[in-house]
């Protein structure tokens, strides 16, 4: 018996499983490509849009984390079909689900992910299915602002630029903040079931950002606020125009709206008693 963990390779999966491994507890990872692993990890070769290998590795398991990886609405719809299968015939103890920041707990927002989007297919199959199954959401992970066209000014230039008003509050949580959910849903509060929202709570503003890194750096660095069009002029060259062009889109609908935070109600500090890291301390946890 062990946890399942999709994504190890990445950015969300890999802190899972250190998480789940710094705990003590026997942890497999499902990718694609096991040579991509350091050498001796515990693995299950899988293919998302593959039920029998999906159904394969989740059998008998203590618990599975899953989040669905980018790729186009259509792709994702098949990859989410094929878990959602897979967990229905292996029925692994525990299912705890990333929403990668889509929204699925804030029915009455417009960012509301919509009620046949890939994810919410995922969340809603696994719980028709009677599983044990949590669901971690988030609005935006402080990795965003790791981005080279972000980071380097903030080093160079002692400026942070980034897509919001200075004023716009911003529920911020880390991929290691998640993890630590992730965690301790699939390991100690597994009667805890439906939505937990992580991130910061009140939510923090731009000069909040600069303040933290200016903190941990020791030098002076002030918030500037950019226009969604501009912030997707400085990510076009690294991720394209098809990739970049829903990011600004984005950007553009907070700007219609007055904060993008989460509830108290179902927020992680409430339900499982954590408290985002500050973003000095994610600074000083990640290396910086």
């Amino acid at each position: 018996m062990a946890f399942v963990v999709h994504g190890v390779t990445g950015a969300q999966g890999r802190p899972v499983h250190s998480a789940l491994q710094s705990g003590g507890h026997e942890v497999v990872a499902a990718v694609r490509t096991p040579s991509a692993l350091p050498e001796g990890t515990p693995s299950a070769t899988v293919e998302l849009a593959d039920v029998d290998t999906l159904t394969r590795a989740y059998s008998h398991a203590d618990g599975v984390f899953i989040h669905l990886p980018m790729g186009s609405p259509q792709q994702l719809s098949v990859y989410a079909e094929a878990v959602v299968s897979a967990l229905s015939q292996a029925r692994p103890a525990r299912v705890v689900i990333s929403t990668s920041g889509h929204i699925v707990d804030a029915p009455d927002s417009p960012l509301q992910a919509a009620e046949d989007s890939p994810i919410v297919t995922l969340v809603g199959g696994a719980q028709a299915a009677g599983i044990s199954t949590a669901v971690v959401v988030s609005r935006l992970y402080l990795e965003n602002l790791l981005l080279p066209v972000i980071a380097g000014p903030i080093r160079d230039e002692g400026v942070l630029r980034y897509a919001m008003a200075d004023t716009f509050p911003v529920s911020w949580c880390s991929h290691l903040d998640v993890a630590d959910a992730v965690a301790q849903l699939l390991t100690t509060d597994t009667d805890i079931t439906g939505t937990v929202a992580v991130g910061h709570d009140p939510g923090l503003v731009g000069p909040d950002l600069a303040h933290g890194f200016a903190a941990r750096f020791g030098t002076e660095v002030r918030y500037r606020s950019i226009t969604p069009g501009e912030f997707g002029d400085l990510i076009l060259p690294l991720f394209g125009p098809d990739a970049s062009a829903p990011v600004v889109g984005l950007y553009e609908a907070l700007a219609t709206q007055s904060g993008y935070t989460i509830s108290p109600e179902n927020s992680a500090q409430k339900l499982l008693g954590l408290e985002p890291r500050s973003v000095g301390t994610w600074l000083a946890d990640i290396g910086m």
